[in-house]
């Protein structure tokens, strides 16, 4: 028999793609799971970038989950919140005064029963909407990276109570990359160096090149079974694993930006886009890269040696780009999509932590977000 909650977590989603939809699907389809734990996972609000739907009474009720199924539903098929208008005890706000309500909601919440507010867009324009959640006692949870990789300061505030921040999934969606770099911190155990494969991406594509395949080959074969975004230069430019890089660097404390990464892109700016278009670098631009690659692969194989993308972070810097490493490394077994992240530090210092699992994907990053919103339950209030 589910058990009264003893923690009610009010959440406000900010975010209805791939990651947001997935999101609240598992916590609809959860509901026993945290019944029977005693949680209960309250949505009073759910935001895209024009507008949010949020609950008639934020104090007491959330949306219910026929309306959050209708609502993923709805935005998979393209339609606007104000179509679910009618369907449920809600009310709809658009922009500005949509910004207006989630501060409201904050305000109010924030310093009675609590919020999580939860960031699952891909835009920068959530960070003063974050800071001031945080100002109001609010609990934040990101897959969103970018907040925390824009100026130094924005990260210092967001993280200002750690204890009220998650962010898991914002390297490598469910993987424990930041709790167990978290705890190893925590045991005063000083972490040196991390070295990771943080992209499917670009994992697959320099694990492919291993057995003689063309370089462009391999892109475009990435690209038809969807890991690659649509333009494969968004992957093969390196910023999405330098601003990964970026959040571990300056979890092991370092005050540094984007400007301070050295990040290889697999391309020239001549190849770029602006240069050339998308259709334009997959039937001509890319070919002309199949040389050069092919002889560093050469070049590597000859001293028993494979190419990786990865992200290197120690005390004097951090770089993204392609490595060097021994095939008999985790790092160098690595075969498909999978993210693998080496931790080093003085208890791990000859045999390094390995983490390695599914590092993308919205269903594993969507798990990873509701399992750092239930990382917070003790903070909110205990029903009687």
């Amino acid at each position: 028999m589910p058990t009264a909650a003893k923690s009610v977590l009010p959440v406000v989603l900010l975010g209805c793609g791939g990651v947001g939809r997935h999101l609240l699907r598992h916590i609809v389809s959860c509901r026993p799971l945290h019944a029977n734990q005693g949680v209960a996972i309250r949505v009073v609000g759910v935001g895209d970038s024009s507008s949010l739907l949020v609950a008639d009474d934020v104090h007491s009720s959330g949306l219910d989950d026929a309306l959050l199924t209708h609502l993923c539903a709805a935005k998979s098929a393209g339609s606007p919140l104000s179509s679910l208008l009618g369907q449920g005890h809600c009310q709809l706000f658009t922009n500005p005064e949509a910004r207006a309500k989630v501060i409201d909601a904050a305000t109010t919440l924030g310093r009675t029963t609590g919020l999580v507010l939860v960031d699952c867009s891909a835009t920068y324009d959530t960070v003063a909407l974050l800071k001031d959640a945080v100002d109001h006692g609010c609990c934040i949870v990101l897959a969103n990276k970018k907040p925390l990789t824009g100026a130094y300061e924005d990260f210092a505030k967001l993280a200002s109570n750690f204890r009220q921040i998650r962010f898991e999934s914002t390297v490598g969606a469910g993987l424990p990359v930041i709790a167990s770099v978290t705890r190893i911190i925590a045991s005063g155990d000083p972490i040196s160096r991390i070295v990771g494969s943080l992209s499917g991406t670009l994992g697959y594509v320099m694990s492919e090149l291993e057995g003689g395949k063309r370089f462009s080959e391999v892109v475009k074969t990435a690209k038809s079974l969807g890991y690659t975004e649509p333009d494969p230069r968004d992957d093969l430019g390196g910023m999405d694993v330098a601003r990964k890089a970026l959040i571990l660097a300056r979890l092991l404390g370092q005050q540094i930006s984007m400007e301070n990464i050295n990040v290889e892109s697999l391309y020239p700016s001549e190849l770029g886009p602006d240069a050339m278009s998308t259709k334009d670098f997959l039937e001509s631009g890319l070919a002309q890269l199949d040389k050069s690659m092919e002889e560093r692969v050469k070049a590597a194989s000859l001293k028993g040696n494979v190419l990786r993308y990865v992200c290197v972070i120690e005390s004097t810097g951090c770089q993204v780009g392609i490595r060097e490493l021994p095939k008999d490394s985790s790092l160098g077994r690595l075969r498909g999509s999978d993210n693998v992240v080496e931790i080093y530090s003085r208890c791990y210092e000859s045999s390094p932590l390995v983490i390695q699992g599914a590092g993308a994907g919205n269903d594993t990053t969507a798990a990873g977000v509701l399992a750092d919103i239930l990382d917070l339950q003790d903070l909110f209030q205990k029903t009687a």
